[in-house]
């Protein structure tokens, strides 16, 4: 095995750190904290496709309801029905744990969002988010990597992506620690045996770029190691963690909330390619936003205070299909439904331009229409929360003039 591919496998470093090596080194960067309080933003990716018509459910619409006989979520006061939130649009029952979010005003839904690209490729579509370039299949990077390039305050563990390797979000010159899913995410590895360690650090003792980023990666790993560690301590109390999202939300809250110089951090969660048997308000599709709306609040009440300086941006490839299909469950659309909670979140509303359901108002006969590019939404967040100027916001979506929303206090 070579050394660049133990390197991959040990996860000190993510894919996306070894891209630029021979051509970007990194210089020795501070541990220190320079803001105790610093502005967060933490991505949640749900692969698949998720039935925005589902999670937030247009009961004003007829034909919701006529092309949907099976899976439609009833309306507000009917059995099983959907929680009202403003009189045109209702919360799926199974989220109702997020209503006291949207009555303290931190969480908004930006209805009828998306890519201005018609592909329903999952493949395609999710890297053209991930990339933040619509359409262009050649970008290198992904648009949350550059936005690490801008950032001022840089450091080993600025950002943390949730999972086995590094997403396509965050590929580029910019380190990324990487955090294991579920209860082994602190699980020694062969790189923390002292022997194979002193081994190593030996061999990259000297300043040539290749070990300035070994020993960033290994100190972005040792900090992470020392949170994980105190923070199953105190969160354990005799009983294990939940499994899958909720647990790793929570794990992932309470490390950012221990420690101020994570400021970015990315999840990716599986399973909403509904094709069959999607279900309404009980069935597959709700039992899984059981679990995403479980693992939300874990993120609030897991950073504590700290969700009053944090951004979460729930976001999917695209939509799903007005119309159920033949099998109970919903084809790639195109028009979704993005989230927003977080203390600076102007919250308590469904944004967004709707343009109806009716056939002739639907993108090519069949799906909710895209009147509100998802770059949008995102540049908002960057601009309002993270105070990214607009020459910033240039590199970080260089393919698009962002609009600035007024989705933030």
């Amino acid at each position: 095995m070579n050394r660049r591919q133990f390197l991959i496998q040990s996860s000190l470093f993510s894919t996306s750190s070894l891209v630029s090596i021979g051509t970007y080194g990194w210089a020795a960067r501070s541990l220190a904290a320079s803001n105790p309080h610093p502005q967060r933003l933490i991505v949640v990716f749900l692969r698949g496709a998720i039935d925005g018509l589902s999670v937030v459910v247009p009961y004003q619409e007829p034909t919701y309801y006529t092309d949907r006989p099976t899976i439609a979520i009833p309306r507000p006061g009917q059995p099983n029905g959907a929680v009202d939130l403003d009189g045109q649009f209702g919360l799926h029952p199974a989220l109702a744990t997020l209503l006291p979010l949207w009555q303290q005003k931190s969480l908004a839904f930006v209805h009828a969002s998306g890519s201005n690209d018609d592909t329903r490729s999952h493949f395609d579509a999710q890297d053209y988010l991930e990339s933040g370039t619509p359409g262009i299949k050649t970008t290198r990077d992904g648009w949350l990597n550059r936005l690490l390039g801008v950032m001022s305050d840089k450091n080993p563990i600025q950002a943390v992506s949730v999972g086995a390797i590094a997403p396509r979000i965050l590929l580029g010159k910019r380190a990324v620690a990487n955090l294991a899913s579920g209860r082994s995410a602190g699980n020694r590895m062969q790189i923390d045996r002292p022997q194979i360690a002193t081994a190593f650090d030996r061999l990259y003792g000297s300043n040539d770029a290749l070990r300035r980023a070994y020993r960033e990666g290994r100190a972005a790993r040792t900090e992470l190691l020392k949170d994980l560690a105190a923070e199953t301590k105190m969160a354990n109390n005799g009983a294990t963690l939940p499994n899958g999202f909720p647990g790793d939300a929570q794990r992932l809250a309470r490390l950012m909330a221990r420690d101020p110089r994570i400021q970015v951090s990315f999840l990716a969660v599986g399973g909403w390619d509904t094709h069959i048997n999607q279900g309404g308000s009980q069935g597959q599709l709700a039992r899984n936003l059981e679990q995403l709306g479980k693992g939300l609040i874990a993120l609030q009440t897991g950073l504590g205070s700290a969700y009053q300086n944090t951004t979460v941006v729930v976001m999917s490839e695209f939509g799903r299909t007005v119309k159920e299909n033949g099998n109970g469950g919903t084809d790639h659309g195109h028009g979704n439904v993005m989230w927003l909670l977080g203390g600076g979140i102007r919250g308590g509303k469904v944004y967004g331009k709707w343009a109806g359901l009716e056939p002739a108002q639907r993108y090519q006969g069949r799906d909710l229409a895209v009147t509100t590019d998802f770059r949008d939404v995102l540049a908002t967040v960057l601009t309002r929360q993270l105070a990214v100027d607009k020459t910033q916001l240039q590199q970080v979506f260089p393919t698009y003039a962002s609009q600035i929303l007024d989705l933030t206090t």
